[in-house]
């Protein structure tokens, strides 16, 4: 019952609250430029997206940790969401100042995530972890790909996101170091799948 409360607990901070980051945004500091109409836009698209992908990171991490029995993982796994918290607020600062909006779907995106960490966790820690490996591997690819999108003239913006790459590499590695197994080639492509079709659907809605 407190494992539940716990993951009901995250899920109304997560989709209701405004999120509080433990550090400081990296975009603190740096001067928001004059931005065209396009680029607004488009700054604002790629972080509702990437928005998104940390509403996701909530919803996964905190199933694997209500699911495994490992006290030692479960610690593990609540504190990368902790770390994750950082990234929701620093992309929920981003959108504002870009006078953008989440994503509408996020209660959908935040129920998907969590149904599918809840499967992987149940199936063993080494399956649980390797999906965090192969989602945090995609989400810095993503990340990646937006570097070369966002406008040069976004410095605010671009320092989060490279901020945001580091450390979900960084997750990447210490779930491997965890234990994590390599999901088998046909759950790497299905995660693509459902991933290419959050951000197309993120970026619009």
């Amino acid at each position: 019952m407190d494992q539940f409360l716990t993951a009901a607990d995250a899920a109304l901070r997560t989709l209701f609250a405004d999120p509080v980051a433990a550090e400081r945004s990296p975009a603190h500091g740096i001067a928001e430029a004059p931005l065209t109409e396009e680029q607004r836009r488009l700054s604002g698209a790629l972080m509702r997206v990437n928005h998104v992908g940390e509403v996701c990171a909530q919803a996964l991490y905190n199933a694997q940790a209500m699911v495994t029995k490992d006290m030692a993982l479960r610690e593990h796994l609540l504190q990368a969401a902790r770390e994750e918290m950082d990234h929701l607020a620093w992309t929920r600062e981003r959108l504002h100042a870009l006078g953008d909006r989440p994503s509408l779907l996020n209660p959908l995106w935040f129920a998907g995530a969590f149904a599918i960490g809840t499967i992987a966790a149940k199936l063993s820690d080494a399956a649980s972890l390797g999906f965090v490996v192969e989602t945090e591997n995609q989400v810095s690819k993503h990340l990646e790909s937006h570097l070369g999108r966002l406008p040069d003239e976004d410095a605010a913006s671009r320092a989060v996101v490279e901020r945001m790459k580091e450390d979900e590499e960084r997750h990447a590695a210490a779930a491997i170091d965890e234990g994590a197994m390599q999901l088998p080639p046909i759950a790497q492509g299905l995660m693509r799948i459902a991933a290419k079709v959050m951000t197309v659907t993120a970026h619009r809605l």
